[in-house]
């Protein structure tokens, strides 16, 4: 077998339908727009449209609210932090951060920082940085001797932007 006998397997791919190709195609005079009207002619989109019927869309009950300024927390357990210490996934040398929490799988999403909640119990000391968190969960990584401290993402981003820039012009001065 060579690259240029290799074909699909009969069947597998249908052609296009050339419509307007005279009468014997099937597909002529018309091509299978019926006759006049809006949708006869091109440049047509009326999706949803019922022929003034009330669309299905606008007759469904609405239901709730959609805060469009909601912010975007990864719900994390002290449970789970607890569960990935014990299966060395998380290493509780330093401070554990989004990043950290992100990487051992725990934190998905977020874009707003990492919510710390109280579920499930903490046996090991740990200093932890979030952006938000529950007072008994506060108070339980307390208890078990550990820190932690709330930062916004936000706030985090720009000191951490901050710091490259003074990396950058620490390097242009030394040379």
């Amino acid at each position: 077998m060579k690259l240029n006998e290799i074909k699909d397997n009969a069947g597998s791919r249908k052609g296009r339908m050339r419509v307007a190709r005279g009468i014997g195609s099937g597909k002529g005079k018309t091509a299978g727009r019926g006759q006049k009207g809006q949708t006869s002619r091109s440049g047509v989109s009326i999706n949803g449209f019922e022929g003034g019927q009330m669309p299905l869309h606008m007759r469904l009950p609405k239901r709730g609210f959609n805060n469009i300024f909601a912010k975007d927390y990864a719900e994390v357990n002290l449970g789970m932090i607890q569960k990935m210490i014990d299966a060395k996934k998380l290493d509780v040398k330093g401070t554990v951060d989004h990043a950290a929490l992100k990487a051992a799988g725990l934190a998905r999403g977020g874009k707003n920082g990492v919510r710390l909640l109280a579920k499930g119990e903490l046996k090991t000391k740990i200093n932890l940085t979030v952006a938000g968190a529950s007072k008994a969960a506060v108070a339980a990584v307390e208890k078990a001797g550990g820190k932690v401290e709330i930062v916004s993402l936000a706030s985090a981003k720009v000191a951490e932007n901050a710091e490259k820039q003074r990396a950058k012009s620490a390097a242009k001065k030394a040379k």
